[in-house]
């Protein structure tokens, strides 16, 4: 097969992350096709929703969070994301060696140098048992145990031992930011279910449901796993192997479908920390490597998106009173059009009555 190019990889990718078309499948099933949602600040998911679903309302959402259909944890790249309720009992320990590295950082090094981190992870265990509380409490009664430590860097250590979600309230729509008072419990009690066993041939799969095609890199930048090669190695006979054009060894699922290049691709908006913008190594499929700086400036920042023809343009920011829409480059009048009417779209499912707001694109 010929090379791919970057219009193919593109279109691909749009396609696979529902951006070409939105879906009119329920919620859970968008979730489960994308496998994770980051969510380190909980409205982002809702917006990553909404611009991939027809109709989508944050009720739909919602309700999975409380109905513990989908739970929030910290699972890839060691940050907190959302995922169906079942794939996290097998994600999850999946991604256990991750979240085992995490604690040799100096973060938690420095304060649990003198412990003993499988008693540290038992303590906590114990403490929230079948009970939902508040994560600072968890640390609080850690530091009862062993004074003199910080609690929130001992609950955070425990955290990623331990398999802990963030019950409802925590995690729905409401005020815009990350929010301190998130409450802690165990996975298994929140959810009825037991947890499953790691499965990296899974977790490949569905990534290249998803993403693919892709790298052995692209795979380990978006799970934040290492040494993976071994296992696509292993998985070769049954995949589909390709080739950029600059020759990077691609994979696939041998039945998973590819775009025409040549499709058009609509106006998206796409929140901050989207699948789309950290899904791979090589992001020059959707962004250039100049484009890249601008939405992740730094301090862990990146920025919400806008998409026009498929590849990301700019920024965008809820003021006020207003949506700040910030193109890289001048736009032509059919792409301003279009970009304002899309904004249009979002501005209520942002704030609900809009009356009082502009759209500013400049």
């Amino acid at each position: 097969m010929p090379p791919l190019s970057l219009r193919a990889l593109n279109r691909t990718l749009l396609h696979r992350q529902l951006l070409a078309i939105r879906s009119n499948r329920p919620a859970l099933d968008v979730v489960r096709h994308i496998v994770a949602m980051q969510s380190q600040e909980p409205n982002w998911p809702y917006v990553g929703l909404w611009t991939r679903m027809e109709n989508f309302t944050h009720d739909e959402l919602t309700s999975l969070l409380e109905d513990r259909g989908v739970v929030r944890s910290t699972m890839l790249r060691g940050t907190q994301h959302l995922v169906s309720a079942d794939d996290f009992g097998w994600l999850r320990p999946t991604l256990q060696p991750l979240l085992d590295r995490a604690l040799r950082a100096a973060y938690y090094a420095k304060e649990t140098a003198d412990l003993d981190l499988a008693d540290l992870a038992a303590a906590g265990r114990d403490i929230v048992a079948d009970r939902t509380m508040p994560r600072r409490e968890l640390g609080r009664l850690l530091v009862e145990r062993w004074p003199g430590h910080k609690g929130a860097v001992l609950a955070g250590a425990v955290e990623l031992q331990v398999t802990l979600v963030h019950p409802t309230p925590g995690g729905t729509w409401g005020k815009w930011g990350t929010r301190a008072a998130m409450p802690v419990a165990l996975a298994e009690a929140w959810t009825g279910r037991s947890m499953g066993t790691a499965s990296v041939e899974t977790m490949i799969d569905r990534y290249l449901a998803a993403f693919g095609p892709a790298s052995v890199k692209d795979i380990q930048a978006w799970s934040g796993l290492t040494r993976l090669r071994e296992v696509v190695d292993r998985l070769r006979p049954r995949l589909w192997v390709l080739r950029d054009e600059r020759g990077t060894e691609l994979f696939d699922l041998p039945d998973a479908p590819h775009a025409d290049p040549d499709s058009a691709a609509p106006v998206r908006f796409l929140p901050a920390f989207d699948n789309l913008v950290l899904g791979h190594a090589d992001r020059t499929r959707v962004i250039s490597d100049e484009d890249r700086k601008r939405v992740m400036p730094g301090q862990a920042q990146v920025l919400p998106t806008f998409l026009v023809d498929g590849f990301v343009r700019g920024t965008w920011a809820l003021e006020p009173s207003r949506l700040q829409v910030s193109p890289f480059r001048p736009l032509t009048k059919t792409e301003r059009t279009a970009v304002t009417e899309e904004a249009a779209l979002l501005l209520p499912f942002l704030v609900g009555d809009a009356t009082g707001y502009d759209i500013h694109v400049g």
